[in-house]
């Protein structure tokens, strides 16, 4: 797809504008540095899922980043109402970022003109493969992200190198995705997912203290473990874990539950998506659905 076929293709707005494939200035820090925040969700039928819960995170990453927006929720709710209006019926990819803006050319902050810039985005979201949910390889990858010992971590910015590469060594390598690996050996999350075993029938996952993104649908997926009565358990992760596991599967807004069958080529369980990784897919395809007034 040519530039011009996918920019047609998606709505943006930047500080509320409409924009024909978007105009950021030259001098954005978040263009410089990375010097921004943002959030990917999924509309479902043109209604986006989670809005709340996700600019909840927005919020929480802004302030650990010391961006003050000037802005409330209610505008992005309005803009995202905005962009969607072209994908009524249909499945679309929603980003928001927020900026610190334009600055002068130094990395301190306090040299920034503000206000803050704020993108939102849809386009397309064509279907998944429907293979993928039959389940997927991970391969272990040692990475330090910018954000990790800072106060900005837990963040989601827009600074993504350190999962960029994993995800190009974890190709490499023949898997679909990266599991970030520690100094230490603890597997904190994919490199765009958050990760669960589950082991003697309960749901194991690292916990929100060890740095990873709190991903919107690994809280969801908790909740419907627990209604459904499932145990779990927020603990470290190792590579032993995985492969003494008998599911594992990873989560994330765009994807919603995909089975693991494989870590670092060793088979989990029976290699087959797992009871409780297909129930728990139901429960989250259901509350979308009646969240969201989907018949």
């Amino acid at each position: 797809m040519l530039f011009e076929e996918f920019s047609a293709s998606v709505s943006v707005l930047v500080n509320g504008e409409e924009c024909d494939g978007g105009r950021i200035s030259v001098f954005d820090r978040g263009f410089l540095f990375g010097d921004s925040v943002f959030e990917v969700l999924r509309a479902y039928g043109g209604r986006p899922f989670a809005l709340r819960a996700h600019l909840e995170r927005l919020w929480a990453s802004m302030s650990k980043m010391g961006i003050i927006p000037g802005f409330g929720p209610a505008l992005i709710e309005e803009e995202v109402k905005r962009v969607l209006v072209r994908f009524q019926g249909a499945d679309a990819y929603l980003r928001i970022v927020v900026s610190r803006g334009p600055g002068a050319l130094r990395l301190d902050p306090a040299t920034a003109f503000g206000p803050p810039v704020r993108v939102v985005m849809a386009a397309p979201l064509p279907p998944f493969p429907a293979d993928l949910y039959d389940g997927v390889h991970l391969a272990s990858v040692r990475a330090d992200r910018p954000s990790d010992a800072t106060p900005a971590r837990g963040a989601k910015i827009s600074a993504y190198i350190a999962n960029l590469f994993a995800l190009l060594e974890a190709k490499a390598r023949g898997a679909y995705e990266a599991a970030l690996v520690r100094e230490d050996g603890a597997i904190t999350e994919g490199h765009s997912s958050n990760l669960f075993v589950v082991k003697g029938g309960e749901l194991h996952t690292p916990p929100v203290s060890s740095g990873i993104l709190p991903g919107i649908t690994r809280g969801i997926v908790i909740e419907e473990a627990k209604h459904a009565q499932i145990p779990v358990r927020e603990r470290l992760l190792f590579a032993s874990d995985f492969e003494s596991a008998e599911e594992a599967f990873l989560t994330s807004s765009l994807r919603e539950i995909v089975p693991v069958i494989r870590f670092d080529g060793v088979r989990i369980g029976n290699g087959q998506p797992g009871p409780i990784t297909r129930l728990l897919h139901e429960r989250y395809k259901a509350r979308v659905r009646a969240e969201l007034g989907i018949a």
